[in-house]
């Protein structure tokens, strides 16, 4: 047993957990773009997501998280897009694996004032510049996959 897994299972913590992400479409000129936040702790471009809420099913959070992190409003398709994986860093120097469910959401209008608001960045990005950003290559693959002409 390595030692990762035997800090994990001393430490009671599940071998990977769910969270969900919304990824926020829009068409612009004659390309698609893709919106990401900047996480809180980091500032690494990231999508909006979080740990799904109880009373809600998966795209009913991502939807959520979309709200309160980029302010971002819309119709949350309810087939996931994809998955990818990560780390998260829970104490210095100590990570969970974390698996994401990826919902697209489309028809995206953004508010100017909602929780998160001066807590992060949000940006608009090309799909291919937005893979190039993101450090999870599971995600960009995504994002490199819906890089077609907007309909």
């Amino acid at each position: 047993m390595g030692l990762r897994r035997l800090l994990l299972d001393l430490l009671g913590v599940r071998p990977e957990r769910l969270q969900v992400a919304a990824l926020c479409l829009r068409a612009h000129e004659d390309r698609r773009e893709v919106l990401l936040i900047t996480s809180k702790r980091q500032g690494r471009w990231i999508l909006p997501k979080g740990w799904p809420m109880a009373g809600s099913d998966l795209p009913g959070s991502a939807q959520q998280e979309a709200w309160e992190e980029a302010g971002a409003r819309g119709r949350v398709r309810p087939q996931p897009l994809g998955r990818y994986h990560y780390d998260s860093v829970l104490v210095e120097d100590f990570a969970q694996p974390v698996e994401v469910v990826v919902f697209q959401m489309d028809e995206v209008e953004l508010a100017d004032d909602y929780p998160e608001v001066g807590q992060r960045e949000r940006r608009w990005w090309p799909l291919q510049q937005a893979a190039a950003q993101v450090d999870e290559p599971e995600l960009a693959q995504i994002l490199r996959s819906l890089d077609k002409p907007a309909q």
